[in-house]
This record gives C-alpha cells, sequence and structure tokens, in this order.
C-alpha cells in the first residue's frame, strides 16, 4: 500500500473527485447529496491529498466542497434549529477533542482529533442542512438502496476472483482477505466488516420503502438481495449478526405496540443470567460465533478488560492498552473492536456517555414521530420505525467494531435523518411547495 503520510492520487482518483465535486456544486439541493454518497461507496481512502499533515481523503474532499455550496449559494438556514441531537454531537465532538489533546499534548494529537472533529461536525451538520424534510429522507434512503446495487456486483467479483477492483486507488488491497479458506469481500471499504455492516444498516431502510414501491418492486427486491449479498461476500461474524439484528427489529414491528413490555423482559433476562452464570454475562459474545474464524472471545475479553481497569481510562482515555490482551495491535495498542469502548479510550467517561446520549435521543425521537403521527406524513409509520432499525443496527456493528473510514459517513448521515424527523426544526414550507392551493 502506498505511503499514508503523502499525497497519493492517480488520474482516476482525480477525474472522480472532480467529477463529484462539479456535481456537489451544480446539483439542485435534493440531489447534492448524491455526490457524497457515491464517493463513500465507490472510492477508496487511498486517494489522498495531505497538507500540513492534514489528510484529505475523496469523501472527506466532496464534504469540504459541500460546505463550500452551503456557503456560496445561501443554503446556510438557521430555521433547521438545533434539537438535543445537534447539541450532544457538538458537545460530543468538543469533548472528544479536548480530552484527547489534554491526554496527548503532541502536534500529531491535535492534527488527527482536527479531522475527528471535521467528521462529526463537518460531516453531520453539512447533511443536515442539505436533509431538511422527510423528501430528503426518502431521497436518501433511495440513493444508498441504488448504490449498494453495484456495489454488490464488485464485491462478487471480489468472492469469485480473490481480486479487488477497488485496489486501483490503493487504501485495499490488491489481492483479498482470505481467513480459513474464505475470501471476504470489502469493496472500496478498509476492511470486510465495515463493508459488510453497509449491507446491514442499509438492508431495512431499503424494506422500509416496500409499502411505496408498487411500481419500483423489482428494484427494491434488487437493492434488497444486494444488500444482504454485501453481508455474505464480507464473510464476518459482525455484519451477520448486525443482519440478524435488522431481522429481528424488523420483525418487532408486529409487535411494536409491546415494545416497552418487550424491552423491560430483555432487561430482566440480562439480570437474571448476570446472577446465574459464572462467567460475566458478555460472555455469552464468545459463544456466538457465526464463522469458525469468529473471535467472539476476543470481543468479550476486551469487555472485561475495560471494565476491570476502568481506573486506567475513565478520566480522559489512556495512551496504552497492549498490556490489555494476551496479543497486541501495535507496541502500545490492543485490537480495540468496539465503538463504545473507543469512546472511552479516546475520551474518557465523558465522551462516551455523550456518544451513548446521542444514540439514546435519537431513538426517543424516533418513537415520538411513530407515537404522535400524523396523516398524510410523506414518511409512513414503518419508513420511521425502518430507520430505528437501521440505528439498532450499527449498535449491534459496534459490539465488533470501531469505525474508522467511510463507514463514519453513513453513521452521521443516518443521525441527520433521524434528526430530519424533529418537526419542530424543520423549515417552514410555503403552501405551494406543500403542494396546497
Amino acid at each position: 500500500m502506498p505511503d499514508t503520510d503523502v499525497t497519493n492520487i492517480n488520474i482516476i482518483g482525480l477525474l472522480f473527485i472532480f467529477l463529484m465535486g462539479i456535481l456537489t456544486i451544480l446539483l439542485p439541493r435534493r440531489l447534492a447529496i448524491l455526490p457524497i454518497i457515491l464517493s463513500a461507496c465507490f472510492m477508496t481512502q487511498g486517494q489522498t491529498i495531505v497538507v500540513l499533515g492534514l489528510h484529505f481523503y475523496s469523501f472527506r474532499i466532496i464534504i469540504l466542497i459541500g460546505w463550500v455550496r452551503l456557503i456560496v449559494r445561501r443554503e446556510l438556514s438557521p430555521s433547521i434549529g438545533l434539537n438535543a441531537i445537534d447539541k450532544l454531537t457538538i458537545a460530543y465532538a468538543v469533548v472528544g477533542f479536548a480530552m484527547y489533546n489534554l491526554l496527548w499534548q503532541t502536534q500529531e494529537a491535535f492534527v488527527n482529533q482536527l479531522g475527528f472533529v471535521n467528521n462529526v461536525i463537518g460531516i453531520y451538520f453539512l447533511c443536515r442542512f442539505l436533509i431538511s424534510d422527510l423528501e430528503d429522507v426518502e431521497r436518501v434512503i433511495k440513493i444508498s438502496a441504488m448504490c449498494s446495487i453495484p456495489l454488490a456486483v464488485f464485491m462478487i467479483w471480489e468472492k469469485l476472483t480473490g481480486e479487488n477492483i477497488f485496489s486501483i486507488f490503493g487504501g485495499v488491497p490488491e489481492i483479498a482477505y482470505i481467513r480459513d479458506d474464505i475470501i471476504r469481500s470489502q469493496g472500496p471499504f478498509r476492511h470486510p466488516i465495515l463493508a459488510g455492516t453497509f449491507g446491514a444498516a442499509t438492508l431495512p431502510l431499503v424494506i422500509g420503502l416496500w409499502g411505496k414501491g408498487r411500481n419500483r418492486k423489482l428494484w427494491l427486491l434488487l437493492a434488497v438481495l444486494s444488500c444482504i449479498v454485501i453481508v455474505i461476500t464480507s464473510a464476518s461474524s459482525g455484519p451477520a449478526l448486525a443482519l440478524g439484528g435488522a431481522l429481528l427489529g424488523l420483525f418487532f414491528w408486529f409487535f411494536r405496540k409491546y415494545m416497552r413490555l418487550i424491552l423491560l423482559g430483555g432487561l430482566g433476562i440480562f439480570i437474571s443470567l448476570s446472577l446465574v452464570m459464572k462467567a460475566p454475562v458478555w460472555f455469552l459474545i464468545a459463544r456466538v460465533n457465526v464463522l469458525s474464524s469468529s473471535t467472539g472471545w476476543h470481543r468479550a475479553y476486551l469487555i472485561d478488560q475495560a471494565i476491570n481497569r476502568f481506573n486506567e481510562w475513565w478520566v480522559m482515555g489512556t495512551k496504552e492498552t497492549a498490556d490489555w490482551m494476551p496479543y497486541a495491535l501495535t507496541s502500545v495498542s490492543a485490537d480495540i473492536t468496539n465503538q463504545f469502548i473507543a469512546e472511552g479510550l479516546t475520551g474518557g467517561m465523558l465522551k462516551m456517555i455523550l456518544f451513548v446520549g446521542i444514540i439514546v435521543f435519537a431513538f426517543r425521537l424516533i418513537g415520538k414521530r411513530i407515537r404522535h403521527a400524523k396523516n398524510g406524513e410523506y414518511l409512513s409509520e414503518f419508513e420511521k420505525w425502518a430507520i430505528g432499525v437501521s440505528l439498532f443496527v450499527h449498535i449491534v456493528s459496534f459490539f465488533s467494531v470501531s469505525y474508522f473510514d467511510q463507514i463514519i459517513l453513513f453513521w452521521y448521515l443516518l443521525l441527520a435523518m433521524i434528526s430530519a424527523l424533529d418537526y419542530d426544526s424543520l423549515q417552514k414550507k410555503r403552501p405551494e411547495e406543500m403542494g396546497c392551493a
């Protein structure tokens, strides 16, 4: 792979970024999100421009151009307001930036956290301004669904040939990962688990469109199959479990009126298992191995270590975790395959609480809009439920991997979509825009 600390961009990547940048500027606002999603789905992080130590990956460049568009075309509307998710996201970025720099106190740490803030604030609020109503939410889902179809084809090719087409852009290996004689497709993502997570998280969103797909059942079915194919070709336990979480979440739609009792029942089961099991209850993860090469034990033991070593990281994180596991990823770090733990290790307990708070308020907002649905709303109750299921899928994935590539864009894109459900913060439309006389 190319050196990640120097600019690396080839003619195809340059043309792709140029085209996506032009589209970002020129497309009408309702389609401006399209090149951003395309950049995340079909370009690797190998195409990078490095300026003063700052790494501008292809999708980061498009995000920057997106902000230029908002400023130049005066689309920074203050009328979207600031809801609880917005405020928590800002606090999360500020706390994460401050704690990490207080811990490390190096120039490299400062530059690293500029990238973190760019991801959090830059991506989330760009998507917030571009997704300003419920039609925009549905449009984003349709674009993601359509992107899943060619992506599935590329991952099937990688599965059959063992060659990753996206390697021409760098950032991903030319020869696919093979574990226990199983090829693990990853497409443009930096790891098969992250590629599979995209498929699993997109699936419920696509299924949510089914009620409106009278004239497009075929392509919706193709998109559903593509999402499943992306998960299968990734050959990873995490996405497989996330897919199971998606199907379970969609199944509970039929019992949505009893979700409070179901959740309380689940909590009761958890507490009961904690009382009767000899090992901590989280070691149940070690028993859930979809593939023979699954690393459930690693994930369970990591949680155990994080709890036992709470005093090492709760204030502002910790610099070293190499001694947490019997093996290490680097000389100072274990393989932190858990997003919640990663938040704590890079920003202490406060950052972790803010991260969890974002998720909690996102679920609360979805539940509120389902309970208080109005007649004639553009999004059906089932579509909103499907968005909540996609959020649940990400949570399942957070227990198997910490996000570190363009999957981050899809996480903040989903949060922006959920924030758009907050009707009180939406920009008021004129009657003629609503289709009224």
